[in-house]
Formats: structure tokens, sequence, C-alpha cells
């Protein structure tokens, strides 16, 4: 697996008194038209980049499996909450996804067969985009991601951690007191019939996003009539923590991608 063919530093989009926000983009070899994963990093909202998928997987193992694969991967950075807060990291992805749009052509990339995968914060972020009514992706895979802000912060608040939560960061206030954007900001309030397929997938030992925001969104989307498969990981945690190898699970969501994209 390679990721030599990397194009660093495409500025996406600018806002007034922020740092631009870029993306890298992955290509395999070949002229192309490529099928796109677009990809977003977790990190709950405050912390996280493009250059890395995740904490415990190394970007050959990660980025250089979708390549290899045949996808052109635009890995893209946000605002932090420490820089907006919501919607502004939903605004960015919808900018991140109107580049390739509009520009993706131009660097081999097929911009009918999108697929939208995220982890954790970059997981419900994924899921809101897919949600909303004019997506113009072909699926989405939502890796650990919160699905409900409100159970998430019941939960938070249940736990030993004190203080402001990473979901209280996000939204700019207590969810508590803003139940209407922690609903905004939650994938399971804008399921609905149309939407593109879904796979999630989670750790069964996860303690910091709890397998019950999953398996909530599976739910939605099945009572909605979205395609939604759905995997819980054995003694997997948070980031698949406690698994030594993560091949089968991109395999598995790779295959999907390939499906939903007729790839």
């Amino acid at each position: 697996m390679s990721t030599d063919r990397v194009l660093r530093d495409i500025v996406f989009a600018r806002h007034m008194r922020f740092r631009p926000l870029s993306l890298d983009l992955h290509l395999p070899e070949g002229e192309g038209p490529f099928p796109v994963i677009l990809q977003l990093h977790g990190g709950g909202w405050r912390t996280g980049s493009r250059t890395s998928f995740s904490p415990l997987v190394s970007v050959e193992d990660s980025f250089g499996r979708m390549v290899a694969a045949g996808f052109a991967v635009a890995a893209v950075d946000y605002r932090l909450s420490g820089e907006a807060v919501f919607p502004a990291q939903l605004e960015d992805v919808r900018a991140a996804l109107g580049w390739i749009l509009q520009q993706g052509k131009g660097y081999g990339l097929d911009v009918d067969r999108i697929v939208l995968w995220g982890g954790s914060a970059g997981g419900t972020l994924a899921a809101l985009a897919g949600l909303e009514p004019e997506a113009a992706v072909r699926g989405v895979i939502d890796w650990y991601g919160v699905s409900d802000v409100l159970a998430m912060a019941e939960y938070t608040r249940g736990s030993d951690a004190p203080g402001e939560s990473r979901e209280d960061q996000w939204l700019g206030a207590s969810v508590f007191d803003v139940p209407e954007i922690a609903a905004a900001a939650s994938p399971v309030s804008h399921v609905a019939a149309g939407a593109p397929p879904f796979l999630l997938a989670h750790g069964a030992d996860d303690t910091d996003v709890p397998p019950s925001q999953t398996q909530a969104l599976a739910d939605a989307l099945e009572a909605a009539g979205v395609p939604v498969e759905l995997h819980f990981e054995p003694d997997a945690g948070h980031f698949w923590k406690g698994l030594s190898d993560q091949s089968a699970l991109f395999a598995a969501a790779i295959d999907f991608a390939r499906r939903v994209t007729g790839a």
C-alpha cells in the first residue's frame, strides 16, 4: 500500500478571522476518474487534523488501504470547537463537499461517487452531512460517533469526568441549556427516508462514547427504511483500543464503499 501521490494543503474554504481550511488529496495511480472518500478526523471536535486518520492507526494502514482499493481520499480539516462552535463544523464539511463537486474533476475525481467516512467526532459530522436532503453522497461510514448529543450529555454527567464536556465546548454552552441546538447537532434528529446507505461500527467496550449511541442511530435509520449495516466489535474500545489488528474493520468499510459507489 502506498500514499505517495498526495497533494497537500489544498485550501477549500476561507473564513474571516479564521485560518484557511485545507485538505490533503491522496490519489491512486492512474488518471481516474476515481471514486472519492471524504474523510473526517475525530478528536471530540476540539483536537485532531487531516494528517491522521486516528491516533491508533498509521497513514499507511488507513489512507493507504483506501488508495490501494482505488479510492481517492480527501482528508479535510474543519474548525475546532476552540475556534468556532456548532454548526461551523458542519458548514465546513459542506464546503469540502462543494469543493469536490466544483473542482474535483480537475483532479481526476468522480464527483458522482462520494462516500463520507468519519470516526468519533468525525463520524458525527459525516452522519449529519450525509443526512442533509441535498447531500450528493452515495453512502456514509460512521465509526463510533455520537448520534444523540443530549443522551451523550446524560451519560457524561453520570460519569466521574468533572467540568465542561466536549459536547458543551462544541455547542458553546451546557448541552442541557440549549436542547434545540443539541437536537440540531444530533444525527438521530435528522434521519428521514431517502437518506443514503449507512455503515455503522462501534467497539462493544467503548466507554468514551457508549455503543448505545450507534444503536440509536441504527434503530432510527432502520425505522425510516434507510439501508444500514451495523457492527459491534467485541473487546474494542474507542478508536478500536484493545484491538491489535484493524484490517478486518477497514476491509468491511472499504467493501461497503465499493458497493455503494459501484467501484
